[in-house]
């Protein structure tokens, strides 16, 4: 079968044919359909510090995948070859307190796909038969193929009620703009969305109902103040990883402020602890999807309104996948899917 992998140890992907994956009797074996390329796929290619301390050479990568189920193993008895699904990436261990209590998402021997394992960028993937979620007809292959960033947005946004709050999202990247539809489908009254990427932050306001802030040519204050928001915003996602915005974020936010974190800083960063403490601001950190909490709700938000298909703004075919890369490394773009068909 056709693979994409780290085969080298610098700058790149490469195709390559290997065997398809003989499966467990827990496992199933996933025909790929579509894939979409993360910002992490993005740090393999570049093969920076992070990806060379965390990634086995000769990985095959991606974690981002709609497919279809071709065989079982022989304990699974909950799923049928034909079924269209996507997957919970993230292989946890059984052993920790969290797992044992059901908090899988929280399990501190987790392995991902596409990571530490062999991934989804190929004609077929093993999986765990636990990790498999059933796709519904109505939602498509080019959609399973981003249910797993969707769900890093789902889990952030949701983190704290947002209805009738008035949202501050910092950083317009695919995931940022996806927070935002979810907030606007959740009940938010006023949904702001930030960064200096005039692209994004027009890709942004075509997928949902938000305001979009440079925050390099506009006063984040003036639009507060447009808005009739006196105090400030209610809930703040942020998205971006950048020092500068979460101050911002932090100051713009009323006292007894709640902060979702998704964005991971470049190193250690300073933090004006005092603001946040004299602010009585709330702080969570977020990380990956709950298991299978979060997929059970974006699956519901889809089937219920939520359109986040504009943010899907390129397609490759597989063979392609160099310009699917350079377009997503260009960082213009929403979301690179791959076509494996």
């Amino acid at each position: 079968m056709k693979t994409l992998a780290k085969t080298k140890p610098e700058e790149g992907l490469w195709l390559q044919q290997t065997s398809v994956p003989e499966i467990g009797p827990d496992d199933v074996l996933i025909k790929i359909n579509k894939t979409g390329i993360c910002g992490t796929d993005i740090h393999i290619w570049d093969w920076d510090e992070w990806a060379r301390k965390t990634v086995p050479l000769n990985l095959t990568t991606g974690h981002e995948f709609a497919g279809e189920i071709v065989e079982l193993g022989k304990n699974v008895t909950d799923l049928t070859p034909g079924q269209r699904c996507s997957g919970e990436g993230h292989l946890i261990g059984k052993e920790s307190r969290q797992s044992r209590a059901g908090k899988f998402h929280l399990d501190p021997d987790t392995r991902g796909i596409g990571v530490n394992e062999d991934g989804a960028f190929a004609q077929f993937l093993r999986l765990p038969a636990f990790n498999v979620v059933p796709l519904p007809d109505d939602i498509s292959d080019d959609i399973g193929a981003i249910l797993d960033p969707l769900g890093n947005a789902v889990h952030t946004a949701l983190s704290f009620d947002l209805l009738g709050e008035d949202v501050l999202i910092t950083g317009a990247g695919p995931i940022g703009i996806m927070a935002a539809a979810v907030a606007r489908h959740a009940g938010a009254r006023n949904v702001v969305i930030t960064d200096i990427n005039a692209d994004r932050l027009g890709l942004a306001a075509q997928v949902a109902d938000v305001v979009p802030v440079n925050v390099g040519q506009e006063d984040l204050n003036e639009v507060v103040t447009r808005l009739g928001m006196r105090q400030g915003f209610d809930v703040g996602l942020e998205m971006s990883g950048n020092q500068a915005a979460l101050d911002q974020m932090v100051e713009a936010m009323v006292m007894g402020g709640r902060i979702a974190l998704l964005g991971i800083p470049p190193g250690k960063s300073p933090v004006d602890w005092s603001r946040i403490v004299f602010k009585a601001i709330t702080l969570k950190g977020v990380y990956g999807r709950e298991i299978f909490e979060t997929w059970y709700k974006m699956i519901a938000m889809l089937q219920n309104g939520l359109n986040v298909s504009g943010v899907i703004t390129h397609r490759f075919h597989v063979d392609e996948y160099r310009a699917g890369f350079e377009t997503m490394k260009a960082g213009s773009s929403g979301k690179v899917v791959l076509d494996w068909t």
